[in-house]
């Protein structure tokens, strides 16, 4: 039974999902006789679910109009990247190598996102990933979202580990955020999803590539 857990980010961390995001804000947006918003935007947006991310699309391209209700945009939203939901999004290089050395090890691997989590399992299957992870847990899951730290230990818990130590791996202040307020140490990837860089909220460890992440990972447990 491994003791070790190593728990993921989605969006902007395992996988580049911008392409499908952008063309399923543009979808609502185009309803709504606003301009697209732009892959730059969009990479600045997400993080935050579906819901914030349509209502700074909205917000960058005329604003919010008054008495604005989200909901019916919202699954207009889900809808359409459900259908689409691989299209164009791709699994960042190097990770399956990692994925496959971490799980040979032993690692119990889970995921924790902010992305529900059915379209989450959903684009993991698409892109044959679920075999590797054990638990992913979206913000649907317990009606908790990241930052709170309460689903990134259900993605632990659900590995069955006795007596774990992870640790985080996101792309944002929301992830480093989620393993702080968990206890965890947090490697950052620079080339997701945030408005800021992503080393200004101070990770353990920066990795560029994720030839790099294993031995991060390594020394992150090793100072444990």
């Amino acid at each position: 039974m491994p003791d070790r857990a190593v728990i993921f980010d989605l969006d902007g961390t395992l996988v580049d999902t911008a392409p499908d995001l952008m063309r399923a804000t543009n979808h609502v947006l185009e309803g709504l006789d606003r301009r697209p918003i732009t892959m730059e935007e969009v990479r600045s947006f997400v993080g935050h679910g579906a819901r914030a991310l349509l209502m700074r699309g909205l917000a960058a391209t005329g604003g919010l109009p008054e008495g604005y209700d989200v909901e019916p945009d919202y699954q207009r939203f889900v809808c359409f990247y459900s259908a689409n939901i691989a299209g164009g999004s791709e699994v960042f290089p190097g990770l399956i190598p990692l994925l496959d050395r971490l799980k040979a090890e032993g690692f119990g691997l889970g995921v924790c996102t902010n992305k529900l989590e059915g379209l989450s399992v959903q684009l993991l299957d698409a892109l044959d990933l679920s075999r590797y992870f054990g638990s992913v847990i979206g913000p649907d899951t317990l009606g908790i979202a990241k930052p709170d730290p309460r689903p990134f230990r259900e993605a632990v818990a659900r590995l069955g580990l006795v007596a774990p130590r992870a640790v985080m791996v996101g792309d944002s202040e929301t992830d480093i955020l989620t393993a702080r307020n968990a206890g965890v140490p947090v490697i950052a990837v620079p080339f997701g999803y945030t408005p800021r860089p992503v080393q200004e909220f101070g990770p353990d460890r920066m990795i560029h590539h994720f030839d790099e992440a294993y031995d991060a990972i390594q020394d992150l447990f090793a100072l444990a």
